[in-house]
This record gives C-alpha cells, structure tokens and sequence, in this order.
C-alpha cells in the first residue's frame, strides 16, 4: 500500500525512517547549482528551514532562538568543513514562523493526504520537516509557483534520502497542491 492516499505509483515507504542528517549531500540541493543567485538562496532557505524545524522537534528549541542560531551561527557559515549556502534570510524566517503557527493546520493537510493506516507518527521527523515546510509554502506562498515548490522539496528530500522517498514527497505535495491551490 502507497503511503500517499490515491498515488498507485508509489510503492510502499515503511522505511521513512532513515534519514541521514549528517550525510554532506544534505547541504546542497540540485538545485542550488542550476539556477540564478535568487533561486539558489531560496533553495539554501528552504533546506535550512527543514533542518531548523528538524531541530524544533527534536529539542524542542523555541522558534526565536532557532532563528537566531541560523541567522548568526548557520546560514552562510562553514561549520566543520561544510560550507552553508547563503540563504534568502526573510524567506527562511517565513517558512520557519509560517510553518510553526500554521501546524496544526498543516499537520491536517498532510494527513488527508495520507493513505488509510497511516499518520504523521509514521513518518520519520526529517520527512515530516520536508512535508510540513512545502505544505506550508505551498499553503501561504501563492507568489511561488506550484512546480517550483515541488520541485524545491523533492530536491531537498534527494539530499536526505533516496529516490523512492523523493517520489513519496513528490506524490504528497502534488496531491497537496491540487486541493489548496486549485483555481
């Protein structure tokens, strides 16, 4: 059974559990290479959004201070030979506060998209941060297109997980998508 309700092309994710935060394919999307100055720091903010709420649930850190750690310790720091990208500060501090007063709302929209069985709970907490943080955009930012969004977070999601993964959070964001942003 497909984790994403009505997407028969997915196979089954049982193991959405893996994610591997530390893997240095993690601080550099495909897209982050291809594209303009602004699309590449937007990529930067999206990734650095999902590790913030990452961070959010794991310890609980409140959303304040993890701005502030990202504004002055992160976004365009080289931390133990990582180099971090730049980032589109004021997008990142929107999808970081847009993401955490919205999720319960958030949370609702995932789950309706969910096949029967599954929930939130099933998801590892990197999967959820990479789905929370799209729905939200895709929620709150009519400004950025639908297939940019997407695109942004299956990217993020190749920089954590394999393909299988990125297709689940392709799937889930389109059906997402179709029911917000529909015209």
């Amino acid at each position: 059974m497909s984790p994403v309700s009505g997407e028969s092309g997915l196979t089954a994710a049982a193991d959405l559990t893996g994610a591997d935060f530390a893997s240095p394919r993690a601080y550099m999307p495909a897209s982050m290479s291809r594209h303009s100055p602004r699309t590449q720091a937007r990529a930067a903010a999206r990734l650095a959004a999902v590790q913030a709420l990452y961070q959010h649930e794991m310890e609980g850190t409140a959303v304040p201070q993890l701005l502030h750690e990202f504004h002055n310790h992160r976004l365009g720091a080289t931390i133990e030979d990582v180099e971090y990208a730049d980032a589109d500060v004021d997008f990142f501090d929107d999808l970081v506060n847009g993401t955490a007063a919205r999720l319960g709302e958030i949370d609702r929209a995932i789950e309706e998209k969910l096949a029967t069985g599954w929930t939130l709970t099933r998801l590892d907490k990197p999967m959820k941060a990479i789905l929370r943080a799209g729905t939200y955009e895709l929620l709150a930012r009519a400004d950025v297109p639908v297939g940019a969004t997407i695109s942004e977070y299956v990217d993020v999601a190749h920089a954590f997980y394999d393909k299988r993964e990125s297709g689940f959070v392709n799937g889930l964001l389109d059906a997402i998508a179709k029911q917000v942003r529909s015209a």
